[in-house]
C-alpha cells in the first residue's frame, strides 16, 4: 500500500492535464477571499469615520462599490461552482478511462480472484466522490490559509490581545480533527468495501435470477441481498456517527469561540481599551474566520471519502498483468500453424495440484487433433494457455517453431479463433455481435460469415434483421442460435489455427448437425484442435488424444484408437449405452 504523502501526489498528477481550468478556480478563490477580508475592515471604517463625520457622499460612493464588488463576487462564484466542477468531473473521467484501459490489459487470473459487481464498484462509486474533492479540496485549502492568515493580521490591528485569545483556540481544532480524521478514514473505507459486497452480491443475484426463479429461491436471494445490505447500513451509521461528532465537535468549539470573544471584547470596552466598533468589525471578523474552519470542516470528510476512493482505485492501477509481454516480442506473420507444447506444466494456484504435468502435443499445421476424457484432465486449461491467457509454469508452447511467451499477444491472439461451450453474446444487436470477429468487415464479408456459419437464412427472417438485439448475454436466442453467431463471428475474424471447445456438447441432435456442418467448413484449411464430450462429433479428426489428471493416455485416429480397445474404446461405447463419460476410466 502506498503511503498517503505518494497516494497523495499522485492525486495531484491527475491535474496537469487541466492546469488552466485548476489556475482559474484558484484565481476566482483569491479574489473572493480578499473581498470576504476587506468587507468588515470597509464596515469599520465607514462606521469609525464616515458616518460620524456626516461624509455621506463618500458613504454612498463605497456602498456602490461594494454593491459592485458583490456582484463580481456572484460571477466569480458562479464560475468556481460550475468550472470547479468540471474541473472535479473532467478529473474523474480521466482516472475511469484510465482504470478500465488498464482493465482490459490484466490477466485472467485477476479476474478468477475479484467478482465483477466489486470491479464494477471500483470504476463507478469509488470514483463518484473524487469529483467533489477534486473541485473542493484545493480551493478549500488555499482559502482558508488565505483567509486565516488575513485575518489574523487584520484583527492584530483591531486589538492584539484579543486576535491571540481567539487564535488560540486553532490548535485545538486542529488536534480534534487530526483525533477524528482517522476515525472518519477507517469507517469510510469499510463503507466502500461493504457497498462493493453490495454490488458483488447484486451482480450475481441478477445474473442468476432465472435459475433463482427456476428453484423457486426468491426469498433465499433476498435474504443473502439483506444481509450484505445490512452490514452496508450498519458500517455507514458509523461512518456518519463519527462524521456528525466531528462536525458538532467544530460547531462546539466554534460557538465556545463566539462566546468567548463577547465576553473578552465587553470586558476590554469596560476598560476603555476597546470601543464598540471595534467589537462589532472584531465580531465580523470571528465569522471570517469561522468560514475557513467549516470549509476545513467538510473538506476533512470530503478527503477522507474521495482519498479512500482514489486509494481503492490505485489499488487496481497498481496490479500488474500476470502475463506480460517481453520487450521487442515479434509480430506473427505468415502463420501456417504448426503448434508444439513441450514437457508443458500448469497450475492456477502455486499451492495446489498440477492441472497439466509434464504435456508433450505436437500439432502440424492443417490438421485437427481432438481432446478426450474426463473432466479434470486439462482439455480446456491447454486451449488457455494457446492463446497465453495463462502462461505455462514449466515448459513451452510454440507457433511455428515461435515460443508464444516471445511473440506480441495482440498479434498471437489474432491468429487465434475459439468457439465455445459457453457462449458470450454482448448485449447489443446481432450485427454488432457477428462484427466483434472483424469491427472493419464489409457488410459483403458480414454476410457471407453468417452464410457459412448457417445463421443468415434465420438473421433476415427476423422483423429488424441484423439489426435485432440479442439481449443480456443472448438471452433472447436459442443456444444454437447463440453458437451459430459465434461461429460466424470467427467466419470473420478468419484466424489460422482454431480451438473447438465442446461447441456441441449442449445441443439437440438436429441443431447440433448443423453446427457440424459449419464448423467442419471453419475447420477446413486451418489448424484445430477440439475439445468434445460426444465423440461421434471426431470421428474424423486426424488423431485424438486421451488425456486424464496423470496425462495423455492414448493417441491416434479413430479407427487405430477402437481397434487398440482401450479406455478411447471403453468412453466411445459408453456413450451407446447410457453412461457418463466422467464416470469412464
Amino acid at each position: 500500500m502506498k503511503t498517503n504523502k505518494n497516494l497523495i501526489k499522485r492525486f495531484i498528477g491527475y491535474y496537469k492535464p487541466h492546469k488552466n481550468l485548476f489556475l482559474l478556480d484558484i484565481f476566482c478563490a483569491l479574489i473572493i477571499a480578499i473581498i470576504d477580508l476587506l468587507y468588515p475592515y470597509v464596515s469599520r471604517y465607514v462606521l469609525q469615520n464616515l458616518l460620524p463625520n456626516k461624509e455621506y457622499k463618500a458613504f454612498g460612493i463605497i456602498i456602490i462599490v461594494i454593491i459592485i464588488i458583490f456582484i463580481i463576487k456572484a460571477i466569480l462564484e458562479f464560475i468556481i461552482n460550475y468550472w470547479g466542477h468540471i474541473l472535479g468531473v473532467r478529473m474523474e473521467f480521466d482516472m475511469r478511462s484510465e482504470l478500465f484501459a488498464h482493465l482490459q490489459k490484466l490477466s485472467f487470473g485477476f479476474y478468477d480472484k475479484n467478482r465483477t459487481g466489486k470491479i464494477m464498484t471500483r470504476v463507478t462509486n469509488d470514483l463518484f466522490e473524487i469529483t467533489e474533492l477534486a473541485h473542493h479540496g484545493p480551493e478549500d485549502l488555499f482559502l482558508s490559509l488565505i483567509m486565516l492568515v488575513g485575518t489574523f493580521i487584520i484583527l492584530l490591528t483591531i486589538e492584539w490581545k484579543l486576535a491571540v485569545i481567539t487564535y488560540i483556540f486553532v490548535p485545538l481544532l486542529v488536534i480534534f480533527a487530526l483525533k477524528q480524521r482517522k476515525r472518519m478514514r477507517n469507517s469510510f473505507k469499510t463503507v466502500k468495501k461493504n457497498i462493493a459486497n453490495v454490488n458483488a452480491g447484486l451482480e450475481s443475484s441478477i445474473s442468476g435470477i432465472r435459475v433463482a426463479k427456476a428453484f423457486a429461491n426468491e426469498d433465499y436471494e433476498l435474504e443473502k441481498f439483506q444481509q450484505g445490505n445490512r452490514e452496508f447500513r450498519r458500517t455507514k451509521n458509523i461512518a456518519y456517527k463519527n462524521m456528525a461528532i466531528f462536525m458538532s465537535g467544530i460547531g462546539i468549539l466554534s460557538n465556545v469561540l463566539n462566546v468567548t470573544v463577547l465576553s473578552v471584547g465587553g470586558l476590554f470596552i469596560i476598560k476603555n481599551q476597546m470601543d464598540v466598533i471595534d467589537l462589532l468589525a472584531f465580531m465580523l471578523y470571528i465569522n471570517t474566520f469561522l468560514q475557513p474552519v467549516k470549509r476545513l470542516t467538510n473538506f476533512t470528510q470530503q478527503f477522507e471519502s474521495g482519498m479512500t476512493g482514489f486509494e481503492r482505485f490505485i489499488e487496481i492501477l497498481d496490479e500488474q498483468p500476470e502475463i506480460k509481454q517481453s520487450q521487442g516480442a515479434e509480430i506473427l506473420k505468415n502463420v501456417k500453424g504448426n503448434m508444439k507444447f513441450e514437457n508443458v506444466s500448469f497450475s492456477y494456484k502455486e499451492d495446489e495440484s498440477k492441472v497439466l504435468n509434464n504435456i508433450s502435443i505436437n500439432i502440424e499445421a492443417g490438421r485437427t487433433v481432438a481432446l478426450v476424457g474426463p473432466s479434470g484432465g486439462g482439455k480446456t486449461t491447454i486451449c488457455h494457455l494457446i492463446p497465453r491467457f495463462y502462461d505455462v509454469d514449466k515448459g513451452t508452447i510454440s507457433i511455428d517453431g515461435h515460443d508464444i511467451r516471445n511473440i506480441n499477444l495482440i498479434s498471437l491472439r489474432k491468429k487465434i479463433g475459439i468457439v465455445q461451450q459457453d457462449i458470450f453474446l454482448f448485449a447489443g444487436s446481432i450485427r454488432e455481435n457477428i462484427l466483434y470477429g472483424n469491427i472493419e468487415a464489409t457488410e459483403t464479408e458480414l454476410v457471407e460469415a453468417a452464410q457459412n456459419a448457417n445463421i443468415h437464412d434465420y438473421i433476415v427472417s427476423l422483423p429488424e434483421g441484423y439489426d435485432t438485439v440479442v439481449g443480456e448475454r443472448g438471452i433472447r436466442l436459442s443456444g444454437g442460435q447463440k453458437q451459430r453467431i459465434s461461429i460466424a463471428r470467427v467466419f470473420l475474424k478468419n484466424p489460422p489455427i482454431l480451438l473447438l471447445d465442446e461447441a456441441t456438447s449442449a445441443l439437440d441432435n438436429g441443431t447440433e448437425l448443423k453446427i457440424q456442418k459449419a464448423l467442419a467448413r471453419l475447420s477446413k484449411g486451418r489448424t484445430t484442435l477440439v475439445i468434445a464430450h460426444r465423440l461421434s462429433t471426431i470421428k474424423d479428426a486426424d488423431e485424438i488424444l486421451v488425456i486424464d489428471e496423470e496425462g495423455i493416455k492414448e493417441k491416434g485416429n479413430h479407427d487405430k484408437l477402437i481397434s487398440k480397445d482401450g479406455i478411447y474404446a471403453k468412453l466411445y461405447r459408453s456413450q451407446f449405452k447410457g453412461y457418463i463419460i466422467d464416470d469412464m476410466k
